[in-house]
């Protein structure tokens, strides 16, 4: 199968590539990047000479370079990671989730149109249903309720990806996944940023009181419930995909201090992020009964793993940091 994988170069797409190509033989990957400040090809450099891989340093908002991206390639499916995920950045500056996730996603899908791919599945988030009280937990149904700028353009391009399957007949899916974590994670997000943060001594910015509770999913859990979608995934359907393990956050920093022998007195409580939502909360139950896909990672272990990747891989933090990272790292986290 040809697969054009978008965003390959960040987190959760690179796991996907290298996961994808260690466990299948009959794939050939094509990964389009635009290789903005998150998108690092260290992520790939494990598979960078593997015959069935290729790399296209592409804009997926770019409807002529993705007209010859799917020329070229000529995939028989499309997995769209491709996103400005940084809820943050997304409230200093929308513009950029506007155009990658919403604009980006219409491009992909008309060229996927246009050229009869056979396969669609659009990688999503469960931060588009909004904030969850107790104890209920999103199923696939429950309303769409986003509260960033990011949020609400990833839960519009979900629809836009749906409106494709009622209206064309495309077979797309769309995937809804928990907090991931694991290697490679690029250090804005909670886990590598405390991680980061602790191994160097540095403190540790904790928004509002900390009890934003999370379901946190390792992210080669999630990049298997990909490969389980993209081959038993039935057309036109949402699949959430959770680890099962609900923590809030400060519970999550205090692990990490443990982890990494450093005090709790590194914590620092800074002033909450505007409509932050309390709790996120999904079932799996669909994906599960559909393609049997269960998570294979326990928290603790997946933790003490992602740790010392950290560990031992402190030139990839501080080469990430040094890049287009630094300014909005020093600004809103750096002095505090």
């Amino acid at each position: 199968m040809r697969i054009l994988v978008t965003g390959g170069a960040g987190f959760i797409g690179s796991a996907f590539i290298r996961l994808a190509l260690a466990e299948a033989n009959d794939l050939q990957i094509a990964n389009v990047d635009a290789l903005t400040y998150a998108g690092n090809l260290e992520n790939v450099a494990s598979v960078s000479d593997d015959i069935r891989y290729t790399f296209i340093r592409a804009d997926v908002a770019d409807a002529t370079a993705m007209e010859a991206v799917f020329a070229a390639v000529r995939p028989e499916a499309v997995v769209h990671f491709a996103a400005e995920s940084h809820v943050d950045r997304s409230i200093l500056s929308p513009e950029p989730v506007i155009r990658t996730n919403l604009n980006g996603t219409f491009t992909l899908l008309e060229a996927a149109r246009r050229h009869k791919t056979e396969r669609f599945v659009h990688v999503s988030t469960d931060e588009v249903y909004g904030s969850i009280e107790e104890p209920h937990e999103a199923d696939e149904n429950y309303p769409l309720r986003p509260s960033s700028p990011y949020s609400a353009a990833k839960a519009g391009s979900d629809l836009l990806a749906l409106s494709y399957f009622t209206t064309f007949k495309m077979n797309v899916s769309v995937t809804r996944a928990s907090n991931n974590y694991g290697p490679h994670q690029f250090p804005e997000k909670l886990i590598p940023l405390m991680i980061a943060n602790a191994l160097e001594a540095k403190p540790l910015p904790v928004y509002g009181n900390g009890l934003q509770v999370r379901d946190w999913l390792y992210v080669d859990d999630h990049c298997r419930a990909i490969m389980a979608v993209l081959e038993r995934g039935r057309a036109g359907q949402i699949y959430n995909i959770g680890g099962s393990r609900s923590l809030p956050n400060l519970e999550v920093v205090r692990r990490i201090l443990a982890a990494t022998d450093q005090p709790e007195s590194l914590i620092r409580y800074v002033s909450d992020r505007p409509g932050h939502d309390l709790r996120y909360a999904i079932t799996s139950e669909k994906l599960e009964l559909e393609t049997g896909w269960k998570p294979q990672h326990e928290f603790e272990a997946g933790l003490a793993e992602t740790v010392q990747w950290y560990r031992d891989n402190a030139a990839w933090t501080a080469n990430v940091r040094s890049g287009a990272y630094r300014d909005f790292y020093e600004k809103n986290y750096g002095s505090r």
